[in-house]
């Protein structure tokens, strides 16, 4: 991982890490935000965990609340934040290379649970068919 990283692109953070970065970086904990948004501290926990996601309601109530744009916090682009502020001196080549493959197989992890879920969906559709048979 090189300086010019996009920390919070789509490539290297989830949905729920920007949550959470957008969160920490407005001073806030789970506690407040889930307070000023209306919802449990349970709901906010899963969205930072990518367990769940909000509806557009919400999603547009947080990002107004954290100040960054509702595309920065879905998918990385856009006005959010830029990255961690003290990485580059404090990140080694080895920690790089450590969260360089860390995010590969998430990456990975992501991409085979999509590759489950669409097998599963034709699995359901092939057993409805020879029941019907």
């Amino acid at each position: 991982m090189d300086d010019a990283t996009d920390w919070y692109g789509t490539e290297a953070a989830t949905f729920g890490d920007r949550v959470a970065a957008a969160r920490e970086a407005a001073g806030m904990t789970q506690k407040q935000l889930s307070k000023r948004l209306g919802i449990r501290v349970a709901t906010l926990r899963a969205w930072e965990e990518d367990l769940s996601e909000p509806r557009a309601n919400r999603l547009s109530m947080m990002a107004g609340l954290m100040n960054v744009s509702m595309m920065w916090l879905i998918n990385g682009e856009g006005e959010g934040l830029s990255g961690p502020v003290d990485t580059a001196d404090a990140v080694t080549d080895q920690t790089r290379d450590i969260l360089t493959e860390l995010r590969e197989m998430r990456a990975d992890m992501l991409a085979r649970a999509e590759q489950m879920a669409r097998l599963e969906k034709r699995l359901r559709a092939t057993l409805e068919r020879s029941a019907h048979e």
